[in-house]
């Protein structure tokens, strides 16, 4: 008789505690001892490749970070009797091989919402049907379950537009409770037949000597030293909440920009599937009971809801998400690659706020959610260039990368999803969010003399200030003179330029 086997295709959940496809493995098994569950995690070379607009899917930062969840996972996973198998590959090529021979059984994946994730799903359920094998998915990424959304046709029924999605949900529906971690033996020994793995190397990967050197270099200014992987993630709740008290008086905080603790920094981790939104709310919740309700516990439940509003559009809209008119369809002009989106990217733009943020970006695969909204607002309405490019940048180098927020929040960013386009005011954004000047002082040392609100406004220094402060604003690509140089504003589009007309002239702040 053939062997049954539950292969565990873990991919951005790499974790134990609630997680759907573990709770039924776990459940599959107490009811038929002599089922096989075999966990397994594939890098898929496609996932480091370069996207269609140049950039690689992942960075070698963001790589280092899931190489750590993916040891971290093996080990919680050795820890309860079990082991990880670990693969280098395509899944619809190494699948297969775990259900050949006398093998037959099933194949349990979290349900993913886009498109490229969705086509190597098919490719795995076509691959495993020779082998009497068949591809289930559950969902498992946001706060809501998919089948519990109070929307008519689910998702498909949602509004375009956040603040009606989120006041429903809050009246009609809840969260589901977070599943538990599985006990020693909940998913039985690894078959004898499959050998674990080690996790790759970078190189290994297809990265080269100086993309790893840059890629895994440790900056002193970074607001987080991020480590892979549930341990981490689980550490990092239990400080921020519990040890540190921060959670109290987060929508005080939460547009700061330096130093640990002015938000989560959880998104990491829940980009990796290492945590679950669903615990993350639970704690807040305990937290409620335990210590203190008000505001800023429903923030963080409210920002949660946002990344559930991201995705479930993306499953509403498929892959109009990440064209260039985006749903609304909006035939606007756009400006491609060129000198105004390399010097947006090097954090060479002459806007203090917007290079500070890019050039922290560069170096720590890390931005606050205040500097994301701003960077994303001046490459996109002031610049007018291509929304999908800086889209495809952030892929790259953010450390927390999550494909439906990250090109959700651009599609917004952009104007593209119909209605109200908000146009950021970058020197009323430095004067709120940095009134002192410390943080672009921090990551443009060349203006570590400028004192504030001059530091936000250095194209505005007199010869006479630019010597006393010992900094020169040139043109862009000058050669530098005696003190470090800071390069003159790039110059902006026209207000409304373009083909936007009267819609391009929202208001931001």
């Amino acid at each position: 008789m053939a062997a049954q086997r539950v292969v565990l295709w873990f991919r951005n959940d790499l974790r134990l505690m609630d997680n759907a496809i573990v709770a039924e493995a776990a459940k599959r098994i107490k009811s038929s001892p002599q089922l096989q569950v075999v966990p397994f995690y594939c890098f898929d070379p496609r996932t480091f490749g370069p996207s269609e607009y140049g950039p690689r899917k992942s960075g070698a930062r963001r790589a280092q970070f899931l190489c750590e969840s993916v040891l971290d996972l093996q080990a919680r996973l050795r820890a309860i009797g079990s082991d990880l198998i670990i693969r280098q590959g395509l899944p619809e090529v190494l699948i297969p091989e775990l259900l050949g021979g006398d093998v037959t059984g099933l194949v349990l994946t979290q349900e993913e919402a886009c498109s490229e994730e969705l086509t190597v799903d098919q490719r795995v359920r076509q691959s495993i049907l020779p082998k009497k094998g068949t591809l289930e998915t559950m969902w498992g990424m946001t706060l809501f379950h998919k089948d519990d959304l109070p929307f008519k046709d689910g998702a498909a029924g949602m509004s375009d537009v956040f603040t009606p999605f989120k006041e429903k949900i809050e009246r009609e529906a809840q969260p589901r409770t977070p599943l538990p971690s599985p006990g020693k033996g909940a998913l039985g020994a690894l078959p004898k037949d499959v050998v674990s793995g080690e996790v790759p190397t970078l190189a290994k990967l297809g990265f080269s000597e100086d993309e790893i050197a840059v890629g895994t270099r440790a900056d002193p200014r970074a607001v987080l030293d991020f480590k892979g992987g549930e341990t981490a993630g689980l550490a990092r709740v239990k400080d921020w909440i519990w040890d540190k008290d921060c959670l109290k008086n987060y929508f005080e905080t939460r547009n700061g920009m330096t130093g640990p603790d002015y938000s989560t920094k959880f998104s990491a981790w829940l980009a990796h599937g290492c945590i679950s939104p669903r615990f993350i709310h639970a704690e807040a919740k305990r937290y409620e009971k335990e210590r203190v309700k008000n505001k800023s516990t429903y923030w963080l439940t409210f920002e949660l809801e946002w990344r559930d509003f991201m995705r479930f559009q993306c499953v509403k809209h498929g892959d109009q998400i990440f064209k260039i008119e985006g749903i609304s369809h909006r035939k606007w002009g756009w400006v491609g690659e060129g000198e105004a989106f390399e010097r947006w990217k090097r954090g060479e733009t002459g806007q203090p706020l917007v290079d500070a943020n890019m050039r922290e970006l560069a170096l720590t695969g890390f931005m606050s959610n205040r500097g994301r909204q701003n960077v994303a607002s001046f490459l996109t309405q002031n610049l007018y260039v291509d929304w999908r490019l800086g889209a495809a940048y952030f892929e790259e180098a953010l450390i927390d990368h999550d494909v439906t927020a990250n090109w959700g929040n651009w599609h917004a960013a952009a104007g593209v999803t119909g209605g109200r386009v908000n146009r950021f005011n970058m020197i009323k954004q430095s004067n709120d969010y940095d009134v002192n000047g410390d943080f672009v002082r921090l990551w443009l040392p060349q203006l570590e003399r400028v004192p504030a609100p001059k530091v936000h406004q250095p194209w505005t220094l007199t010869a006479a200030e630019q010597l006393e402060y010992k900094v020169g604003i040139t043109p862009f690509g000058a050669p530098a003179g005696a003190n470090p140089s800071y390069p003159q504003k790039i110059k902006e589009a026209a207000l409304g330029g373009m083909g936007r007309g009267e819609e391009g002239g929202g208001g931001g702040g």
